[in-house]
C-alpha cells in the first residue's frame, strides 16, 4: 500500500472515529462527514492519475456537487435546530418529539 492510499484511508477512518465516538455538537458531526466526502473526493481525483488514464471521469464533479447539496442542508438543519432547541447539542434532539 503506498503511503497516498494511507493517508486516504487514515483520513476516512479517523473522520468516520470521529462521527461514531464524539457525537455531542451537531456541527461536529457535520465536519466529520465533510472530510469524509473530502477524503472520498481527493481519492476520486487522484485515481485516474495514478492509473495513467487520460480520459478525465465525471464522477469527483458529482462528488463535489452531492457534498455542496450535503453542506447546505446539514447548515440548514443546524440553524433550525438552533432556534427551535436553543442549542446544537445532539442529545437534545428526539425525534419522537416535534
Amino acid at each position: 500500500m503506498s503511503l497516498l492510499h494511507f493517508s486516504f484511508y487514515s483520513a476516512f477512518s479517523l473522520s468516520s472515529l470521529g462521527l461514531a465516538f464524539h457525537r455531542t455538537h451537531l456541527v461536529s458531526a457535520l465536519l466529520c462527514l465533510e472530510s469524509m466526502m473530502l477524503a472520498l473526493y481527493i481519492a476520486l481525483s487522484t485515481w485516474p492519475v495514478e492509473n495513467q488514464s487520460t480520459s478525465p471521469t465525471l464522477l469527483p464533479t458529482l462528488m463535489l456537487a452531492f457534498s455542496a447539496c450535503e453542506a447546505g442542508t446539514g447548515l440548514a438543519m443546524l440553524v433550525a435546530s438552533t432556534r427551535t432547541h436553543g442549542s446544537d447539542h445532539l442529545h437534545n434532539l428526539n425525534l419522537l418529539q416535534c
